[in-house]
């Protein structure tokens, strides 16, 4: 299957996140690791159950642009597409590419599919985070089950961390809007984003409020009644978050989003937009991408790195996709 006469230079450096699944299929991947293509085809292969083997190669004859995949006598090399496909026909679980509509409709915006995908991301991490602080309420100050979590201190310092995490991203996420998004809408039709301006400016202190809450449970001593007091004030203050935000997320997806469709953008301008995303957004395609990036299912996590790869500066898109290949 496909070209099978490409010749490539070996210089190999082995990854195998299924090495534990026995004798699970090799699969050989030819790329240069500078192209955002690779990145994307590298953590499609991690999320099926193969042992992924990279080779950092330029292929010659079909340019430096373009990935071979070799799997027992297969070989598959083109675009994309083609390469997502064999791998989907070869490996079908999980499933990573997701039928037509919805977020995968070429008609839907591109800053609209990077914003539901966004607020994907950010309300598994709350959900995560009012379930964590359930538990730690639960326990009033007794230690974890998993004693990898450490004492009831250093727990409440991982949540801190965790949350703080979740803050940088959600905060990114509401000034890219703010300074992106909404601007389009409002040159469209005057008015049309004060609702959602007005949840951003509701929602921030409770936001910050809760850093702060967490800060205090790290120095009162565990077990105490202050300290159980403060625990369970923390979930409640998490889970009124958490309500706030599903109801501003459903609020914007339903009102909002789709009206961006009829902003009469031209297909430069999306594309312009969205680059503008990944400039508000720094810390959350840097840093905290790996975080970021937990928090989708598989085929978002697809979706989301199909978005990066589109953009015209490859160098940039590239440097985007490293932490999650680190």
């Amino acid at each position: 299957m496909g070209n099978s006469c490409v010749k490539l230079k070996k210089s190999t450096a082995e990854i195998a996140p299924c090495e534990f699944v026995k004798d699970s299929p090799v699969v050989i991947l030819y790329g240069s690791p500078a192209v955002p293509l690779t990145s994307y085809i590298r953590f499609a292969l991690q999320h099926k159950c193969v042992s992924v083997r990279m080779v950092s190669a330029e292929t010659p004859i079909l340019g430096p642009d373009t990935l071979v995949l070799q799997c027992g006598s297969d070989t598959v090399s083109g675009s994309r597409e083609t390469l997502m496909r064999y791998i989907e026909s070869r490996f079908p679980r999980p499933p990573l590419v997701m039928s037509r509509g919805g977020d995968c409709d070429e008609t839907t915006p591109l800053i609209v599919t990077a914003t539901r995908l966004q607020h994907r991301s950010m309300t598994w991490h709350i959900e995560r985070m009012v379930r964590w602080a359930e538990d730690l309420a639960a326990r009033g100050g007794r230690g974890a089950v998993d004693p990898t979590v450490g004492s009831p201190r250093m727990e409440v310092k991982k949540f801190g961390k965790s949350y703080g995490h979740l803050l940088e991203v959600m905060l990114e996420h509401a000034q890219m809007e703010e300074r992106i998004v909404f601007p389009i809408l409002e040159r469209a039709d005057r008015g049309l984003s004060k609702a959602a301006n007005d949840d951003h400016a509701r929602d921030l202190p409770t936001m910050n409020g809760i850093k702060e809450d967490i800060k205090s449970i790290v120095v009162l001593d565990s077990g105490t009644p202050a300290y159980q007091e403060a625990l369970s004030n923390l979930f409640t203050r998490l889970k009124s978050l958490q309500e706030h935000c599903k109801e501003h997320f459903d609020g914007e997806e339903r009102d909002l989003l789709p009206l961006m469709e009829a902003a009469e953008l031209s297909k430069q301008q999306h594309e312009r937009v969205l680059e503008q995303c990944w400039d508000a957004m720094q810390g959350t395609h840097s840093h905290l991408f790996r975080f970021f990036i937990e928090g989708l299912p598989p085929h978002d996590a697809m979706s989301y790195l199909g978005l990066i790869i589109k953009c015209n500066d490859k160098d940039r898109a590239a440097t985007m996709l490293c932490p999650i290949m680190e």
